[in-house]
């Protein structure tokens, strides 16, 4: 029966509509405000039989559970709803608490209530886990920063005061392929070894064939278009000789090892592969613990119901509350019923001792009689 208020519960808490009745003037708003009032008196029935029938304070009573205190905490909700609603005071934090109602079902599934508890078990040891990726993470971003630290940086720069000194403003300050840089040109320090140089730069090229002049052709006549046809051209690549690092990464910053930003991408990629893995151990780990526990606790609370000083004792595992709250009822019936047998018995006594009062002495003369004859006998 609770299950099926649940449900029903989800349903009218799906169907609701806030914002195309705000006053909740239609019909349809009026009948999913009373299936919500049915849905409320009813887990207040049913925690108040609860608290009757288990006790209100103690660890085996009914605060004593988690789910139970999270039931009570609903309902408390729901009640301080009902009591302020019509004074002008904003109820909106109040009637969130509706979503926790959903929630009971938990209680009620048995492997359910396993697998939540499992995840709340985990939660610490998720923490640890979240500090081992921390420390790796850590620990492997100074290895990588202490030894590729700005090598993506190096390209291939022209000499100093190359440019001023022979009037060179078109050409680039660094090798790069194009405008936009797709693909660069990341060379290698003397120092480092790396496998590509500044020498590795290849030929510049134009109109589809390899420049092959050097600057000592350089001049207005020489350089011309004509000129140019004429003689080749000049390879300005070969004049980039000087490897050091520059003030981008490549794609504009985007690929680094100092851009914290970028940075967790590629972590977030890469190491949420381990940490799934380390996840996955830990829960496989604490379910066997979690399970076990909570069969012992289901167990004890089959031997509490069971016991024959319950006054809810039976030879059958212990079914809902109001199945209980049958038993106990039925417990008192028979228990009055014999008292009250028992005063009748008493007073039917009573009675024909009044009636006769000496029926119990002439019975006693007449069983002497018969023994002393069957002693002369």
């Amino acid at each position: 029966m609770s299950m099926l208020v649940i449900l029903l519960n989800c349903v009218t808490l799906g169907m609701f509509q806030p914002c195309e009745d705000i006053k909740c003037q239609s019909d349809w708003c009026i009948i999913l405000q009373a299936f919500d009032d049915f849905i409320f008196a009813f887990f207040a029935v049913e925690m108040v039989f609860k608290m009757i029938a288990l006790g209100i304070f103690g660890q085996k009573c009914y605060l004593g559970d988690t789910w139970n205190r999270l039931d009570f905490f609903i309902v408390m909700a729901g009640m301080m709803e009902y009591s302020l609603d019509g004074h002008n005071i904003s109820l909106s934090a109040i009637r969130t608490v509706r979503v926790l109602r959903p929630l009971r079902a938990i209680n009620r599934v048995p492997s359910m209530r396993i697998l939540v508890t499992l995840l709340l078990d985990t939660l610490p040891m998720l923490g640890n886990v979240l500090l081992l990726c921390f420390f790796v993470f850590f620990i492997f971003g100074i290895v990588g920063v202490q030894l590729w630290a700005g090598l993506l940086r190096n390209r291939c720069f022209l000499e100093d005061n190359f440019k001023t000194m022979y009037n060179l403003s078109f050409l680039s300050p660094y090798y790069k392929h194009d405008e936009a840089e797709d693909n660069p040109f990341i060379c290698s320090a003397t120092r480092d070894n790396g496998m590509l140089r500044c020498h590795n730069v290849p030929r510049l090229r134009e109109r589809g064939a390899d420049c092959q002049l050097s600057m000592d052709y350089f001049s207005p006549a020489h350089y011309s278009l004509e000129g140019a046809s004429k003689n080749g051209c000049i390879n300005w690549n070969q004049y980039y000789n000087v490897c050091k690092a520059g003030e981008l990464n490549p794609h504009k910053g985007a690929i680094n090892f100092d851009n914290i930003g970028y940075a967790w991408i590629a972590i977030f990629q890469v190491g949420s592969f381990f940490m799934i893995n380390l996840c996955l151990v830990v829960i496989a780990t604490q379910f066997s613990e979690t399970k076990q526990r909570e069969n012992q606790l289901m167990q004890e609370q089959r031997a509490r119901y069971l016991s024959n000083d319950s006054t809810l004792a039976s030879f059958s595992e212990p079914g809902s509350c109001y199945e209980e709250l049958l038993k106990y009822i039925s417990h008192l019936y028979r228990k009055v019923k014999r008292r009250v047998s028992r005063l009748y018995s008493s007073w039917q006594n009573k009675r024909r001792k009044k009636v006769n009062p000496n029926g119990n002495g002439g019975g006693g003369g007449v069983g002497a009689a018969a023994v002393g004859v069957a002693a002369v006998a």
